[in-house]
C-alpha cells in the first residue's frame, strides 16, 4: 500500500514541480522543466512524499481491515456489526478522499514553496479556503475537459484503427482490433488526462501565488498576466 502511495504520490510532485519550474521562467520552453523537477524531488523533498504516502497507505489499510472484518462479521451473520463495519468503511473512504486532495495540493504547494509537508498541507488547506469559489469553477471546467478528452481520445483511436484495419487488412472482422484500441486508448486517456488535470491545479495555485504577492508579471503567460495585473490593482484600491 505505502508503496503504490508513494510513487502515486511522486508522480503528482513531479508534475506539479515541472509545472511551477515553466510557470516561473521568463523564457518558457527554453529552460529543461523536467530534469530540473526530477533533480530537486529528488535532492530536497523525498522525505515529503514518504510522509504523505504514508498517511494515505494508513488509511487505506484500516479501510481494508473494515472490508476484512465485515466480512467475518458476515460469516457470523451478525447484520448489526455487518452494516456497523460498512458505514465505518464508507466514512474511512470518504476522509481518505479528502486526505488525496489535500495532498495533492499539500505537494503543489512543495513545489511552489519549497516547504516541509505538514507546513504545505497547512497552506493548501487555508489557500483552498480562501478561494473556495475559484477551486470549485475549476473542478467544474476539469471535470467537462476529462469528459471531452476522454471521448476524443477514445473515439479518434477507434475510428482510426477501424480505418486502418479495413485499408490494411480487408478480409479481417475489425471488431476484436477495434476493442483493443478502445481499451489502449482509454489507458492513455487515464494518463495524459491525469497530468493535465494536476498541472491546471498547479497553474491555478501558481497564479494565486502571484496574485497574493503583488505581481510577478514577467513570470506569468500572457493570457494570465493582464487578469493579475486587474486583481492586483483592486486590491490595491
Amino acid at each position: 500500500l505505502w508503496n503504490n502511495a508513494f510513487n502515486v504520490a511522486l508522480g503528482q510532485i513531479l508534475i506539479a514541480m515541472a509545472v511551477s519550474i515553466w510557470f516561473f521562467s521568463k523564457e518558457k520552453g527554453s529552460v529543461s522543466t523536467v530534469g530540473k523537477a526530477v533533480k530537486t524531488v529528488f535532492r530536497y523533498h523525498v522525505g515529503s512524499v514518504a510522509f504523505g504516502s504514508f498517511i494515505v497507505a494508513v488509511i487505506q489499510f484500516i479501510r481494508y481491515l473494515m472490508k476484512y472484518l465485515e466480512k467475518q462479521a458476515s460469516a457470523q451473520k451478525n447484520r448489526v456489526m455487518v452494516l456497523v463495519f460498512k458505514v465505518v468503511g464508507c466514512i474511512i473512504w470518504c476522509f481518505e478522499k479528502c486526505v488525496k486532495f489535500l495532498n495533492k495540493n499539500a505537494y503543489i504547494q512543495i513545489a511552489l514553496n519549497g516547504t516541509p509537508f505538514c507546513t504545505s498541507a497547512k497552506k493548501a488547506f487555508f489557500l483552498v479556503l480562501r478561494n473556495m469559489l475559484r477551486f470549485a469553477s475549476v473542478v467544474a471546467l476539469s471535470a467537462a475537459v476529462n469528459v471531452i478528452g476522454f471521448i476524443s481520445i477514445m473515439v479518434g483511436t477507434t475510428v482510426i484503427g477501424y480505418f486502418l484495419v479495413r485499408a490494411m487488412h480487408d478480409d479481417v472482422n475489425p471488431v476484436i482490433p477495434c476493442v483493443s484500441y478502445l481499451v489502449m486508448s482509454y489507458i492513455v486517456a487515464k494518463l495524459f488526462m491525469n497530468v493535465f488535470g494536476l498541472a491546471v491545479d498547479t497553474s491555478l495555485q501558481c497564479f494565486l501565488a502571484c496574485e497574493e504577492m503583488g505581481g510577478c508579471v514577467d513570470f506569468i503567460p500572457g493570457v494570465l498576466a493582464k487578469w493579475v495585473k486587474v486583481h492586483v490593482e483592486k486590491d490595491s484600491e
